[in-house]
């Protein structure tokens, strides 16, 4: 009988995950956790299942759902979103990664390991999983939020150092090995190469790649065949990844990610991530059946101690620093929350890492096995620790102390900046009347317009202190901060306000922003935007004037499409017009 490995696996290891996945999600589970179920039973350390899966074939298709991920990601994330929050990310990354070496270093020595596997070790405990990350945001709908641009943000910081040290390994591993200290120039030498490296890739991918793949894209689009479509994509994507890791010595992730960026520049870049979402699903559900098959219980019964010390390390000291960073930097306690949860994680890197290190004889197995069970475990519970953000947030909040230890640098910044750039209208502006409104995206923008044609006189208000700045600079009127703070609306009038339209869909901060508004100015019109029909009682009994539902609206946009359509009305929305008579 012939053997198929991989097709084996990929419809033992489907059916495992879908079964699983289901019942965790029954059970009131993140899928995930059924996933890595699924992978522990189908893996080499659980003998009484009837199939054992090819590790090495599942590791290779866990990678290529890495690469969709990432670029996918890249495909909706615009360069300004991620410089807007180097600020954060850069020193962020620093302290974080820092931190966990530092810790995991001390821990290793502790137990009699050497140093150059305990800096491995902290180095691998430093690392978050992107697949984890970027599904846990985008299941609880932050991923496009400034909360999320600063979490992402981070993330590719830390896989840009993780590049630098796999990069400088060698060097260090023969410095150890022969107990002979590393040489500083050597060292200096290869990280130069390393930076040049990057340098040369991103310039390559996004200067030149920015101007070859959206032409090609536009070519092949032009074709209208479907399938030529979707592979010219696959080609980018994987050709990216592949090609940065072969002549840059980078992670095929952050090649896919600049890939993604790249075709992110076309007009036909919303056609390109549908066609991928299929694929993305299923092999990230791959990605957690392959780590779910490393899993080991038998070494946490032998190393209890270890295993704990470094699982605390993930869950308590990397978040904790994350979160002093991001509010000593001046972002809501909210952001802080988001960045240090969904960073309480160990990820993919951290096995690429210790296998680099395990080939140069840096490390004993047993490195290896502890990042596996730690990342094992934080995965599994890393998704209800994000959905517990706003739990968190309201326990901080009945303990005044904690919370002013927290905010207090967010409030300083918002008040600082309020003072600089406060809403103050002239006396022609204030008889036409001020209308807060809230965000600043493409629909912040359109009522803004509308409401200066109206004779209105918008005064914005948005987390992205670029955006406030822009606005300013321009004549326009904005205010930098959290709309929910007394001070932040206090600073852009709300006193003397006629209006307050949010635009943002987000209810928790709907909610408190205009609980804090009306009780400031109870004689405030809102007009607010809100996802789902189900708020509309919520939100009413806050005093709300008027709604627009995305779910009502969607539906009434739609039917009216329909009708115009079947009654011949002229002038749909995509219509182009006909050419003029010769």
């Amino acid at each position: 009988m012939h053997s198929y490995p991989l097709l084996e696996l990929l419809a033992v290891g489907f059916v495992l995950a879908l079964f699983f996945g289901f019942l965790a999600q029954k059970i009131g589970l993140s899928p995930i956790v059924g996933y890595l179920l699924a992978g522990f039973l189908a893996g080499p350390n659980f003998p009484w299942f009837p199939f054992v899966a090819d590790a090495h074939y599942a590791a290779e298709l866990s990678e290529a759902g890495v690469i969709l991920l990432m670029f996918g990601v890249g495909l909706h994330f615009n360069m300004n979103d991620l410089l807007s929050v180097k600020g954060v990310a850069v020193p962020g990354a620093i302290a974080q990664s820092a931190t966990a070496t530092v810790l995991g270093t001390l821990a290793a020595w502790s137990f009699g390991f050497s140093t150059g596997a305990g800096l491995v070790l902290g180095m691998g405990l430093a690392v978050a999983s992107t697949v984890v990350l970027l599904r846990v945001l985008s299941d609880n709908n932050v991923l496009d939020t400034i909360h999320g641009h600063v979490a992402v943000g981070w993330l590719i910081v830390e896989d840009i150092f993780t590049v630098l040290i796999l990069v400088l390994l060698p060097s260090i591993a023969a410095a150890i090995n022969t107990q002979a200290g590393v040489g500083a120039v050597d060292m200096l030498i290869a990280l130069g190469l390393a930076l040049v490296k990057l340098a040369a890739m991103w310039v390559l991918i996004l200067v030149v790649g920015g101007k070859i793949v959206p032409w090609l894209l536009t070519h092949v689009a032009k074709t209208r065949s479907q399938e030529l479509f979707t592979l010219t994509v696959l080609v980018v994507a994987f050709a990216t990844a592949v090609g940065a890791a072969a002549a840059f010595g980078a992670s095929m992730a952050l090649g896919a990610f600049l890939g993604g960026m790249v075709v992110g520049k076309s007009s036909v870049s919303h056609q390109a991530g549908a066609d991928l979402l299929p694929l993305k699903d299923a092999f990230s559900v791959l990605f957690f059946v392959s780590v779910g098959m490393l899993f080991d219980p038998s070494f946490i019964a032998r190393h209890p101690g270890m295993v704990i010390v470094c699982f605390l390390i993930v869950i308590i000291a990397k978040p904790l620093v994350a979160m002093l960073v991001v509010s000593l930097l001046g972002y809501s306690v909210h952001t802080a929350l988001t960045v240090a949860t969904g960073l309480a994680q160990v990820g993919e890197f951290s096995f690429i890492l210790a296998q680099a290190a395990e080939k140069l004889e840096l490390i004993p197995t047993e490195v290896y096995s502890i990042l596996v069970i730690c990342c094992m475990g934080s995965i599994v519970l890393n998704p209800s620790l994000v959905k517990k953000v706003p739990v968190i947030e309201g326990y901080l909040k009945k303990h005044p102390r904690l919370w002013h230890a927290l905010s207090w640098r967010a409030d300083h910044k918002a008040m600082k900046g309020n003072q600089a750039e406060e809403a103050i209208l002239s006396a022609e502006e204030e008889d036409a009347g001020r209308a807060l409104v809230v965000g600043y995206g493409p629909s912040g923008r359109q009522v803004a317009q509308a409401l200066s044609d109206q004779g209105l006189v918008p005064v914005v208000i948005d987390m992205n202190v670029d955006t406030v700045n822009d606005l300013t600079s321009k004549g326009s009127h904005a205010v930098f901060g959290d709309s929910s703070k007394t001070d932040v609306l206090r600073a852009a009038g709300v006193e003397k306000a006629r209006y307050l339209i949010v635009t943002i869909p987000d209810v928790s901060t709907t909610t408190a922003t205009v609980a804090t508004a009306m009780g400031m100015n109870p004689n405030l019109r809102v007009l607010v935007r809100a996802r789902f029909l189900s708020d509309k009682s919520l939100l009413c009994s806050l005093g709300v004037s008027a709604i627009a539902f995305e779910e009502e609206e969607v539906a009434k946009t739609l039917a009216n499409l329909v009708l115009n359509d079947l009654e011949g009305a002229p002038g749909g929305t995509c219509e182009m017009p006909s050419e003029p008579a010769a």
